[in-house]
């Protein structure tokens, strides 16, 4: 004798469902578990060391030492020329040290760069010795 019933439709019910959830939970709760072990939760890894990086993080602190933005300990900005000049020079060095061992393209970025940050420097040291004394 048979459990069915003649004329009801069987019934089947699929109980994989629950070992997939299952699994699922466990995936949220690991990358849960990543997310709280790193120092911020949403960082992202640094991008691949390359020439363009190198020129863009001198230009990003050249351009926090001219004031253009506050430093990232600070709220307001606080222009240091001497500062900046450093890392201008710190450029012109790097430029003439890789002369010819660059890509037109990375020696176009330079070349850009350089000009416009010191032509940012210049504007920067008017502006203060036009400045009222505080």
């Amino acid at each position: 004798m048979t459990d069915e019933t003649p004329g009801k439709p069987k019934i089947i019910i699929d109980e994989g469902w629950k070992s997939t959830a299952q699994q699922e939970k466990q995936v949220a709760q690991e990358l849960r578990g990543s997310n709280e072990d790193s120092d911020q939760p949403d960082s992202q890894p640094p991008p691949p060391a390359s020439f363009s990086v190198l020129v863009t993080t001198l230009a990003t602190q050249i351009m926090v030492s001219l004031g253009q933005f506050p430093s990232p300990d600070e709220k307001e900005t606080k222009p240091e020329p001497a500062i900046a000049r450093h890392l201008i020079d710190t450029l012109a060095m790097l430029e003439e040290k890789t002369k010819g061992n660059l890509t037109d393209e990375e020696t176009g970025m330079l070349t850009r760069v350089l000009h416009e940050l010191r032509m940012l420097y210049v504007a920067t040291e008017k502006a203060l010795a036009d400045a009222p004394p505080s």
